[in-house]
């Protein structure tokens, strides 16, 4: 990674720590580059970098200033924002569920037409390393074989973009997943919304496919909120 890269690095940890502020300006230019030991040319492009992804912008006369995360445009940056609001109220998980939503709905129905013999096999796995991991209460073991699931999937459809997508959620994915699966109750549901799917994956019906990912996406949303949120079970 080059320098200005790290420098650019280190003020977004500054930047999701509240060390800095959304709304406040960055400190001097002169005074970023003394504390990061760089020169003040590193700095600027440092600066640049985090402009170009929304992070900050200039305000004529007054500096630098970091914007709002709702501005930012670097889908890393937004997901390592969202992880540091993990555990207020849940409403990250949901709002991360409606975007998982959007995107493994229509690629379960062109995974349904394109997957391999493969792909299939490696669901029947993943969805045995979930039902033993669920019988050892291994929640970590669970939670590698859900998200290794729905990743299946996605390459599955045979659209370069739909994985990428899907794995920029990253950490994030898998701090939720932690959270609503430690849940027993939660572990099984998904259990029998994964065998599911993977049985409309089989069929090569498309249609099956989206109904039983989408029912599997309104099953997660309930027990969100039920289990972990405390709210009536609705959808």
């Amino acid at each position: 990674m080059a320098l200005a890269e790290e420098v650019a690095e280190q003020l977004l940890d500054s930047i999701l720590d509240g060390v800095i502020p959304a709304t406040e300006s960055l400190p001097a230019e002169a005074e970023l580059a003394a504390s990061f030991g760089v020169s003040r040319l590193t700095v600027r492009e440092a600066v640049r970098i985090l402009r170009t992804q929304g992070i900050v912008h200039i305000q004529r006369g007054r500096g630098t200033a970091v914007n709002p995360p709702e501005k930012w445009t670097s889908l890393d940056a937004i997901v390592r924002a969202s992880a540091g609001r993990m555990g207020r109220g849940g409403h990250v998980s949901e709002r991360l569920l409606e975007a998982r939503r959007m995107i493994e709905v229509g690629a379960a129905q062109l995974a349904a037409v394109r997957r391999s013999a493969d792909d299939l096999v490696a669901l029947e796995e993943n969805v045995d390393g979930m039902r033993i991991a669920a019988k050892e209460q291994r929640v970590d073991d669970f939670v590698f074989h859900d998200i290794a699931f729905h990743d299946v999937i996605m390459r599955a459809s045979g659209n370069l973009f739909v994985p990428v997508l899907f794995s920029t959620f990253g950490r994030l994915l898998i701090e939720t997943r932690r959270q609503t699966s430690a849940v027993p109750a939660i572990q099984w549901n998904a259990i029998e919304h994964h065998v599911a799917i993977a049985d409309a994956m089989r069929s090569g019906d498309e249609q099956r496919a989206s109904v039983t990912m989408e029912a599997h996406m309104d099953q997660t949303q309930r027990d969100l909120r039920h289990h972990v949120m405390g709210e009536a079970s609705h959808v």
